[in-house]
């Protein structure tokens, strides 16, 4: 397996651009089985999970032509309507077929989902709906087989804020008869990218950007031409290097209108930061100052860019708390840092954070995809030499990163 060897301590300058979100292209891909009509999309990013999405599209039978960051997509010879294990155990997101392949050919067999370690993430939501319009579902050997002549409409008020489970029913409710509501839906701006691009493919949806989605079900939906919304994630995590090593950089292609709630917590840390529509300026002339983080879905402060906070307030000129409220099991980052010379306990799910003047290099282990992320932010930092294993959950979210890091002036290689 491939690593990272960084050798930490220099600051960061120059420009980089951001690459389209992962977490809005996956569902967006799914969509395409809504219709038979081809599609062209763009801004698609070069990511493990993508080439996931691909390969099990392709298994039903989905055309799929990649060039570069756009990919061409059609779905009009489908031949099946199983989501294996062997795809589904590397990536949760396999589950957003299950709401399109229900509600254009009536049935669907989806493996339950695998995915980061970062704790339980129930598919019972997605469920729960899909059995409020209609549909029979049954759990069996490890896999949810679904039929349904046609969906209905139906009233579903979900028991969570879950981002995945608002989009299944989304694009279930897009084909069903009559008029569905989802009430508690998810706001995060990758569901507000997704239901942008159904109404583009003619359906019925209004309070997008809201918690309560109301859509009416069309008879059929059309293709279209869709560019994938920047991500937000993968734009935060460079900014928070930056912050952590100091130094400045330009994000280009970025959205920061999505990004109000980590742009906030990094001016509370001391960054000096200029947006227009679609790029980001940040300057960090000093050590950072420690800030105190409560997660919470949208637009509260994102879960995914926790761990990369957690590598800054390492470094920060005092003591910071940080409340995972979202996932039971995302503080596997901090036996890491530790070993780099962090000082963080927790407590529950309360991370308390102490900040040192300096980190230090050692050999430490990915264990998820945001953990990584923190990982790497802290081995710019630290003295000495760091060596990251387990880079592939990386390479699940983040488009050559190593290549944009050294744009910067990182010291950072991938080794074989």
């Amino acid at each position: 397996m491939d690593r990272f060897a960084i050798h930490g301590g220099h600051r960061l300058e120059g420009s980089i651009e951001v690459s389209g979100a992962k977490n809005a292209a996956l569902p967006i891909l799914a969509a395409c089985l809504l219709s038979a009509e081809p599609f062209e999309l763009s801004n698609v990013p070069q990511l493990q999970d993508i080439r996931t999405m691909q390969r099990l599209l392709a298994g039903m039978g989905v055309k799929l032509v990649r060039d570069g960051h756009s990919m061409q997509v059609q779905a009009d010879a489908v031949n099946s309507v199983e989501a294996p294990y062997e795809l589904v155990k590397t990536m949760r997101a396999s589950i957003l077929v299950l709401g399109p392949l229900l509600a254009r050919f009536g049935e669907a067999k989806v493996s339950l989902p695998g995915g980061c370690a970062i704790g339980q993430r129930p598919v019972d939501q997605h469920v729960k709906g899909m059995q409020a319009m209609g549909a029979e579902i049954r759990i069996e050997h490890g896999y949810l087989n679904a039929r349904a002549k046609r969906l209905h409409g139906a009233r579903i008020v979900t028991d969570m804020v879950t981002v995945t489970g608002t989009e299944n029913l989304m694009m279930a409710a897009v084909l069903a008869k009559g008029t569905t509501q989802i009430e508690n839906a998810a706001r995060e701006p990758e569901v507000v990218d997704l239901a942008q691009m159904l109404v583009r493919m003619g359906a019925k949806i209004d309070g997008i950007g809201t918690d309560r989605l109301t859509i009416e079900g069309v008879e059929e939906l059309q293709g279209t031409r869709y560019k994938v919304m920047p991500d937000r994630i993968e734009a935060g995590t460079f900014l928070c290097a930056v912050a952590a090593c100091g130094g400045r950089v330009r994000l280009e292609s970025a959205q920061p209108a999505s990004m109000d709630a980590s742009l906030e917590k990094l001016r509370d840390a001391g960054a000096r930061i200029r947006c227009g529509d679609d790029w980001i300026d940040m300057e960090m002339p000093a050590r950072p100052r420690p800030v105190n983080l409560r997660t919470a879905p949208y637009p509260g402060f994102a879960t995914d860019m926790q761990a990369q906070f957690m590598a800054l307030n390492a470094l920060a000129d005092g003591t910071s708390v940080i409340h995972e409220t979202i996932f039971e099991n995302r503080f596997m980052h901090v036996q890491e840092l530790n070993r780099l010379g962090a000082d963080i306990q927790i407590e529950g799910n309360t991370a308390i954070v102490k900040g040192v003047p300096a980190l230090s290099g050692a050999n430490v282990m990915a264990t998820d995809l945001r953990a990584s992320a923190s990982l790497v932010i802290a081995g710019l930092v630290a003295r000495g030499r760091t060596t990251i294993e387990r880079i592939y959950h990386l390479d699940r979210g983040y488009e050559a990163m190593e290549r944009k890091l050294q744009t910067l002036g990182a010291q950072l290689e991938r080794l074989k």
